[in-house]
C-alpha cells in the first residue's frame, strides 16, 4: 500500500472521475434509447406510494453508510469519530467509484485512515479486515443462495432465444469465475492474518519474478510485509472485534441491496418470495461486478440491472429503474467525493509539509 504522495494526487486527476462518468452515461442512455416505451413512460403516476419508497430506498444507503461507520469505529477501536468516519467513508466509496471494481479504493483508504492518527500497522490491518469481510460476506452467501434458489430461477429465465441462452452462459460462468477469484482472495488472505504471513510473502515474491510479471516485485514485496504488520494487529482481536464487524458488513450489504427492491415497489408490489429473489439475483450481480474491468463498474451495471431483474419490473422502466439504481448508489458518492477531496488533499499535504519540516529540524 506504500503509494506517493505524487501517485496519490494522480489518482484524482479529472479524467480519472469524468472517465467513469462518461461510461455509465453513455450506456444508460444507450440502454433506454434501445428500450424506449412511450406507453409505459406515460403509465408512470407521482402518487404517494411511488416517493414513499423511493425516500425509504435513499435510508437504505443511508444505513448502509452508518453501517460502514460503525464497522469503521469498531475496526479503529474508536479512535475515529463518527463525523471523522462519515468523511473517511465517503472518500473511501468515492476512490472506489473510481477504480476498476477488482481494485477498489484500498490504497487510497490506507491514507485516509492512517491520516486520522491511526498507527500505521492498525490503518493497513483496517483495509485488509474490510476488504476480507466484504469477501467473505460474499462467500458465504453466495453458495447458500445458489443451493436455497437454484440455478434455474437465478441464470435461466429469460427466454429460449439462442442469443439470449448464450447470455445467460456468461452471467453463469461470469459467476463462478468471479466467486472463484474472491474464494482464492479469502483462502490466502486467512492463512496469511491467522497462520503464516512469511511464507504467503515468499510464495508472492516468487512469483512475482516470472518474466512477464517482474515489475510487480516491488509490489508483491511490499503487500507481503503489509499482510505481515496487519497480522500481529489482527491476531490479538477478541471474538467481538469480528462479531460486531462482520454483522455491520451484513448489514450494510443488505441496505444496499433493499435499495433495489425499494425501487421495484415504488412501481409494483412484490410477494415476499419475489423480494428474496431479486436479493438473490443482485448478490450474483455484484459479484460480476466486483471483478468488473471498468471504474466503479460504470457501463456494466447499466446492462447487468436490466437483464437480471426486468421479469420484477414493469415493461419498458427496467432501464430507467436501472439509472435511477446508480443515481442513488453510485452518484452521490462521485459528487460527495469530489466536494470533501481537496480540502482533505490540502490538509493531508499541510500534514506531511509540516512532519518533514520538524524530522529536518531534529536532525538538524
Amino acid at each position: 500500500m506504500q503509494t506517493s504522495d505524487d501517485e496519490l494526487i494522480k489518482k484524482f486527476e479529472p479524467r480519472r472521475i469524468i472517465l467513469p462518468l462518461i461510461i455509465a452515461i453513455a450506456v444508460a442512455v444507450v440502454i433506454i434509447y434501445s428500450g424506449f416505451d412511450a406507453e409505459a413512460y406515460r403509465r408512470i403516476e407521482l402518487t404517494s406510494s411511488v416517493v414513499f419508497w423511493i425516500i425509504i430506498a435513499v435510508i437504505m444507503m443511508v444505513i448502509r453508510d452508518l453501517a460502514y461507520m460503525y464497522r469503521l469505529r469498531v475496526l479503529t477501536d474508536d479512535v475515529i469519530s463518527w463525523r471523522r468516519s462519515f468523511v473517511v467513508i465517503m472518500l473511501w466509496e468515492f476512490a472506489s467509484a473510481i477504480s476498476p471494481g477488482i481494485v477498489g479504493g484500498a490504497a487510497f483508504a490506507f491514507f485516509l485512515i492512517n491520516n486520522e492518527k491511526v498507527k500505521m500497522g492498525k490503518s493497513v490491518a483496517v483495509v485488509l479486515t474490510t476488504s476480507f469481510l466484504d469477501e467473505l460476506f460474499f462467500v458465504l452467501m453466495a453458495p447458500l443462495i445458489f443451493f436455497v434458489v437454484g440455478k434455474h430461477l437465478l441464470f435461466d429465465t429469460l427466454g429460449g432465444d439462442s442469443a439470449i441462452v448464450t447470455y445467460e452462459k456468461g452471467f453463469y460462468y461470469g459467476f463462478w469465475v468471479g466467486y472463484g477469484i474472491i474464494c482464492a482472495y479469502i483462502v490466502v488472505v486467512s492463512y496469511a492474518i491467522f497462520v503464516n504471513p512469511r511464507a504467503v510473502k515468499y510464495v508472492m515474491v516468487k512469483v512475482a519474478t516470472l518474466p512477464l510479471i517482474r515489475k510487480f516485485r516491488q509490489a508483491a514485496a511490499e503487500t507481503g510485509d503489509d499482510l505481515i504488520i496487519a497480522s500481529k494487529e489482527l491476531r490479538k482481536q477478541n471474538f467481538s472485534y469480528w462479531f460486531k464487524s462482520f454483522m455491520a458488513t451484513v448489514f450494510s450489504w443488505t441496505a444496499r441491496y433493499m435499495v433495489v427492491n425499494c425501487l421495484i415497489m415504488a412501481f409494483i408490489t412484490l410477494s415476499l418470495a419475489d423480494n428474496f429473489m431479486v436479493y438473490a439475483r443482485q448478490l450474483v450481480m455484484w459479484i460480476l461486478l466486483l471483478v468488473s474491468p471498468t471504474p466503479g463498474g460504470a457501463g456494466i451495471a447499466e446492462v447487468v440491472f436490466p437483464q437480471f431483474l426486468k421479469e420484477f419490473i414493469p415493461i419498458g422502466l427496467a432501464a430507467p429503474l436501472g439509472v435511477m439504481w446508480r443515481l442513488i448508489s453510485w452518484y452521490p458518492y462521485l459528487i460527495i467525493g469530489a466536494l470533501l477531496l481537496p480540502r482533505w488533499l490540502r490538509k493531508y499535504l499541510a500534514q506531511k509539509k509540516e512532519s518533514s519540516k520538524i524530522r529536518a529540524e531534529k536532525e538538524g
